[in-house]
């Protein structure tokens, strides 16, 4: 009987480690894009490669997308659903940050809507609801089906470490123009766009694509790595879209805020290369160093009169002609008595 009871014990604790290193397995697999050899998995994981492949075998039969190539077992990314368990507040934050990202996003990404859905399988009914009811008006908005294709194969890239060529606008001048481009990251810009951030072969340098602006998109077949001295936090730091292109030329913006918003101005960090300086008439000015100085255009259109530029002229002028316009537009309402 005793003996009885031992044998279940080691039974039971083979099964829980069996459980444990299944586990680890998906994990590595879901790390490691370019794949592991059985090899690899075993020395891992302590144990021999036919394990491994018995254990891989049971991934697949409990619906784990496992693919070979070239010798090396990896997950098929597009087949994959990764399971997250979260609280409350995490799902509530999640929710927060998409509706937000869509609130103001140029193009919707089918996506949010379907990651929205999925979310309600995490929060209790009251919330459920409304969060179903926000999937359900995104959904009603319209789909750039190329702008979401293109957007799909710039993620597969990422994910892969595959160099993907694109061609694309520069938006301003609406010429064509051709990237080699390695993914390092995407980012929301404040403006509503997405931008790709990496390094471009065509240019030999760091470059900044707006993702709205893509044409098309081709996956290649050529792999990169992410240089370990690769300096992310200019690029994330900026409160105004994105930091331009390495060895771009930049341009010095000077704005001069109103005194009641001076100590909104004085108390965040809207750009790592702002100065601040306080005037004589107890106004202050932001001065800051940019790529583009129409990506700045939306945030000072939101002070209306409380912040006048100062410098670039080209800036100055776009917005005294703005003012001009809307002036015009109000004149007969001025003008009755």
């Amino acid at each position: 009987m005793v003996d009885s009871l031992n044998q279940m014990d080691d039974r039971s604790t083979t099964i829980e480690r069996r459980g444990e290193r299944l586990t680890a397995i998906e994990k590595m697999l879901f790390r490691n894009s370019q794949g592991l050899r059985a090899v690899e998995i075993a020395k891992a994981c302590g144990v021999d490669r036919r394990t491994i492949y018995r254990d891989l075998a049971m991934l697949e039969k409990i619906g784990i997308p496992i693919a070979q190539e070239d010798g090396k077992f990896l997950i098929n990314r597009d087949y994959y659903l990764a399971s997250v368990r979260m609280n409350f507040n995490e799902a509530v934050a999640l929710f927060i940050a998409a509706r937000s990202y869509a609130r103001h996003a140029e193009q919707q990404n089918p996506h949010v809507v379907s990651a929205l859905n999925k979310l309600c399988g995490a929060l209790p009914e009251s919330l459920s609801q409304h969060v179903r009811y926000v999937a359900d008006w995104i959904r009603s908005s319209p789909i750039d089906r190329n702008y979401a294709q293109n957007l799909e194969t710039i993620i597969r890239a990422w994910v892969s470490r595959h160099k993907v060529k694109l061609w694309g606008s520069s938006g301003k001048s609406g010429d064509i123009y051709l990237h080699e481009f390695s993914t390092y990251f995407l980012e929301p810009g404040s403006n509503g766009g997405l931008y790709a951030i990496g390094y471009d072969e065509v240019t030999q340098g760091i470059c900044t694509l707006k993702v709205e602006w893509i044409k098309r998109t081709k996956l290649l077949d050529e792999t990169y790595d992410v240089p370990a001295d690769f300096d992310r936090r200019p690029y994330l730091e900026s409160v105004w879209s994105i930091m331009g292109n390495e060895g771009e030329n930049k341009t010095r913006v000077v704005l001069a805020f109103s005194p009641d918003v001076t100590s909104l101005i004085r108390e965040r960090l809207w750009h790592t290369s702002q100065q601040l300086e306080i005037l004589d008439d107890r106004r202050c000015t932001l001065s800051v160093t940019v790529g583009d100085w129409h990506d700045l255009l939306p945030w000072i259109r939101s002070w209306g009169a409380q912040v006048e530029v100062l410098e670039p002229a080209a800036l100055r002028n776009e917005l005294a002609g703005d003012a001009a316009r809307v002036a015009l537009m109000y004149q007969p309402m001025i003008a009755r008595p």
